[in-house]
């Protein structure tokens, strides 16, 4: 088989194409966490609203539709029993913090395996008998991953924490900047958004990595930290293909998310012309199959990911340029005996 340009951001995109399953199965464990989240929030706040006392001057203040009688109401109402309300949903989020490490870490295990027997045989394909792979990887590749997986996905939830109590900071410190009784805007602006920016960007990188470390937990069979050592080494040694496959899934998601915000503004025009739980409904439709398509998107680049890990030092060389067919030697000598070449004129051949 003759050799070829391997481009991992193209097998990243003929994965998702080719193999919807992949893209089935990561949308099913999401949604379905998704969904217990959810459903979990809304019963334990219709629980809660149920066990509150509401009294007749309460419910009076309700009734006004006056902004400061409403708020004072219900101040009233939520009054010693907050706190019950906050452990519940603490509770809440660590069980659901759980059901995602637990999902997410069987989700990745099946994806990751099958996109490793894809790549494989489509580089065995290309390259034949140049393609050595990672022999250490494919007899280490049935070992058990699911705790380190399960504590990656701790990991990132934990990061997680940390990103929301940073986001936090900052809004503390641009209260700080500009207090009530010298309201400065502008200033708690300029604080706020350095601070936010950084927040997220150690965040997402972090958050990456992390993700990234699952890919080799599971082809290798390495534990979490040589995971995330694993995957800094592979972020140093092909930051170029890395970079070229994170920007065209992150320039065809920017364009799906525009185009989506686009599409689910428009049921908010006719909101005043058909009834408006046939424009929420409308709302949420589009917003599931973007939610969708970005799950899509996520899973070429996860196997655009898996294909660089998988692409040895000689795949990522540039081919030689083709060697041109040799020419034939130009024929400088002339045949007199060619007719067209004869001086005499109306010369007729006579047979």
């Amino acid at each position: 088989m003759s050799m070829s340009r391997v481009s991992p951001t193209m097998e990243g995109f003929r994965v998702a194409f080719r193999w919807p399953l992949l893209t089935l199965a990561e949308i099913t464990w999401r949604w379905a966490v998704g969904a217990t989240g959810t459903a979990l929030f809304f019963f334990g706040l219709f629980e809660y609203l149920s066990t509150l006392p509401v009294s007749r001057g309460e419910m009076l203040f309700l009734r006004s539709r006056q902004p400061y009688l409403v708020g004072q109401a219900i101040l009233h109402i939520l009054r010693g029993s907050l706190s019950r309300a906050v452990l519940s949903l603490l509770v809440a989020t660590l069980l659901v913090t759980l059901i995602w490490a637990l999902a997410g870490t069987l989700g990745r295990i099946a994806t990751v395996r099958a996109m490793l027997e894809y790549v494989r045989e489509r580089l065995a394909q290309s390259w034949s008998a140049q393609y050595e792979g990672t022999r250490a990887g494919e007899a280490t590749e049935h070992s058990n991953p699911f705790s380190p997986l399960v504590f990656l996905h701790v990991l990132r939830a934990a990061l997680l924490l940390a990103a929301v109590l940073g986001f936090g900071g900052a809004i503390v410190v641009a209260g700080l900047v500009s207090p009530d009784a010298h309201p400065r805007p502008a200033l708690a602006f300029l604080a706020f958004i350095p601070i936010a920016g950084l927040v997220w960007l150690f965040w997402s990188a972090l958050n990456w990595v992390l993700s990234l470390a699952a890919v080799f937990v599971v082809r290798d069979g390495d534990d979490w930290l040589e995971g995330i050592a694993a995957a800094m080494a592979l972020f140093r040694r092909r930051t170029g293909a890395i970079f070229a496959v994170s920007s065209w899934v992150g320039a065809a998601h920017l364009v799906a998310f525009v185009a989506a915000s686009t599409v689910v503004s428009m049921p908010l025009g006719f909101i005043p012309l058909v009834p408006w739980r046939l424009a929420v409904l409308a709302m949420i439709l589009i917003t599931l199959a973007y939610c969708a398509v970005a799950d899509w998107l996520y899973m070429a680049r996860l196997a655009g990911y898996v294909c660089i890990t998988e692409m040895t030092d000689e795949m990522f060389a540039p081919l030689p340029p083709p060697v041109p067919p040799a020419l034939r030697p130009l024929e400088t000598s002339i045949d007199r005996d060619e007719l067209i070449l004869c001086d005499v004129p109306n010369l007729i051949v006579e047979t």
